[in-house]
C-alpha cells in the first residue's frame, strides 16, 4: 500500500489531475519502472480523500462532461514527503523470475539448461542495448529521475547477464 500511496500522492504533487490522467500516467510512464500495479485508482483515491490527503472537486472543460479532479491537500503533501523519505530506506530483496528455475536446476539436463540460459542472455543483451540507447538519448539533457532509473536498470540487467554468462561456463 505504501507504494500505491506514494505513487498517487506523488502524481498529485506534480499537479491536480482527473482520474483518466492519473491512469494514463501510471500506464504509459510509471508502470515501466515502478512495479506498482493498480487495477483501480478510484478506491485508493477514495481512501486518500477520507484521510484528508486529497480533495476532489468537479471540473468541466469545453463540451466534455464534468469530471472529478483530485488535488493534494497540505496534509497530503506532508504525507508524500514522509513516504518519499521512508521509501529510500524501504528495502525489499529483489526477486527474479529466474531464481525459482535455478533452485530446481538439477532436474534439467545440462544441455537444455545451457540452451535456456543462452536464450535468456540473448533477451538480456537486447534489453541492455535498448537501455543504453535510451540513456544515450537523454545524454544532452539535464540529469533527470528517468535517466537515474534507466542507469539503475541497466546495471541490474548487466549484472544478471554477467551472472548467467559465468553460470553457462560452469555448466
Amino acid at each position: 500500500m505504501m507504494e500505491q500511496e506514494l505513487l498517487l500522492l506523488g502524481l498529485l504533487r506534480e499537479s491536480p489531475k482527473h482520474g483518466y490522467d492519473i491512469k494514463v500516467k501510471i500506464k504509459e510512464i510509471l508502470s515501466l519502472f515502478s512495479g506498482t500495479d493498480l487495477k483501480s485508482i478510484y478506491y485508493p483515491l477514495r481512501i486518500l480523500e477520507k484521510g484528508g490527503l486529497v480533495v476532489k472537486h468537479t471540473a468541466k472543460q469545453g463540451k466534455r462532461p464534468q469530471r472529478f479532479v483530485y488535488a493534494l491537500t497540505p496534509k497530503g503533501k506532508k504525507r508524500f514527503e514522509e513516504l518519499l523519505k521512508e521509501s529510500f530506506l524501504d528495502f525489499k530483496r529483489p526477486t527474479f523470475s529466474l531464481d525459482l528455475s535455478l533452485y530446481f536446476l538439477s532436474y534439467v539436463e545440462p544441455e537444455v539448461a545451457r540452451r535456456r540460459l543462452r536464450a535468456r542472455t540473448m533477451v538480456l543483451e537486447k534489453l541492455i542495448n535498448t537501455l543504453r540507447r535510451n540513456i544515450e538519448s537523454l545524454k544532452n539533457k539535464k540529469p533527470s529521475s528517468l535517466s537515474y532509473i534507466l542507469e539503475h536498470d541497466l546495471q541490474m540487467v548487466e549484472t544478471e547477464y554477467n551472472f548467467l554468462t559465468h553460470l553457462d561456463e560452469k555448466l
